[in-house]
């Protein structure tokens, strides 16, 4: 079986039943047990001296673990292709991420509060204080966001390297989410994983985003897309935000709070409209069209 047949079938899988619950609150999903670890190593090792070193010693040493595991499972004899295929659809995210998104906008259909509520799960910023079209501007940024490294990114790496290319990205993505921070305890022991998480996620950023280009647009569009991607406070995610903001026409980004302090970043196309929730649904449709083109090429390829 093709490395591309396989993630043909993984994104079907995906898909068509996501993350079920009643396998997961059975069983711990892989993502938990490599946070688990990294919980594990973040508490173990990130004190005393030479943290930066300890936290670049210890993604040297994941990686290579998570390398060396997907190498062991792609030749186990007979059932080989089928662990990465399920593998595969487990690690991919289209379903959930979409599933999140929704909620949000069926949660704003029935109350601010509850909108509010469905948004905190998928963004790091304080929500209390949101408005529904700040709601609605969360949720469109996380569904852009998460599009590009839960969905796109890991595709990507599977695509390439199979099996091993997968475990090694959603590893370093896991790492980076619970230890890439510039706080005072993660600004040295995480700076290993943030660092090459924004490398593996240089080429699946821009792909991305010309998945979900506004394409019956200008592009000359794409020079304003380049431009503020370039401003953005992350080196990748400005890229997907600012492609899917010019497909909607709504404006993205802007000032928000974290941890009671506000930062005023810069609005990402700032001449769009306000973000509503008929917005935030029109982003899960552009989703599964980006989606949709993906597994395409995909498909195309398992049979070259």
């Amino acid at each position: 079986m093709s490395t591309a047949f396989a993630l043909s079938l993984a994104m079907i899988l995906d898909a068509i039943f996501g993350e079920p619950k009643w396998l997961w609150s059975r069983l711990p999903h892989p993502a938990v047990l490599m946070g688990r670890l990294i919980g594990w190593a973040d508490t173990r090792f990130n004190t005393g001296d030479m943290r930066k070193l300890k936290g670049a010693l210890l993604v040297l040493v994941l990686t290579l673990c998570a390398a060396m595991l997907g190498l062991f499972l792609r030749h186990i004899p007979f059932i080989d292709p089928w662990i990465e295929v399920l593998l595969g659809a487990i690690l991919l995210a289209q379903k959930s991420l979409i599933q999140h998104v929704k909620a949000v906008a069926d949660g704003l259909e029935r109350s601010l509060f509850e909108g509010r509520r469905a948004v905190a799960m998928i963004v790091g910023r304080e929500t209390q204080e949101l408005d529904a079209p700040a709601v609605s501007r969360a949720a469109i940024e996380s569904a852009a966001e998460n599009f590009s490294d839960g969905v796109i990114a890991p595709a990507f790496w599977f695509l390439i390297f199979g099996l091993p290319g997968i475990l090694v990205y959603k590893l370093v993505n896991t790492a980076d989410s619970m230890i890439g921070y510039r706080t005072e305890r993660h600004r040295d022991f995480g700076w290993a994983a943030a660092r090459l998480d924004d490398l593996l996620n240089l080429a699946p950023a821009r792909l991305s985003a010309l998945l979900l280009f506004p394409w019956g647009k200008p592009l000359s569009v794409w020079r304003d897309i380049l431009a503020e991607a370039h401003r953005h406070r992350s080196p990748n995610a400005g890229w997907p935000e600012a492609a899917l903001s010019r497909s909607l026409g709504v404006a993205l980004s802007g000032p928000r709070a974290y941890h009671g302090e506000l930062r005023d970043y810069p609005w990402v196309n700032p001449t769009g409209r306000e973000a509503h929730t008929r917005d935030i649904h029109a982003a899960c449709t552009r989703l599964w069209q980006a989606w949709g083109a993906v597994f395409l090429c995909v498909a195309i390829l398992s049979f070259a």
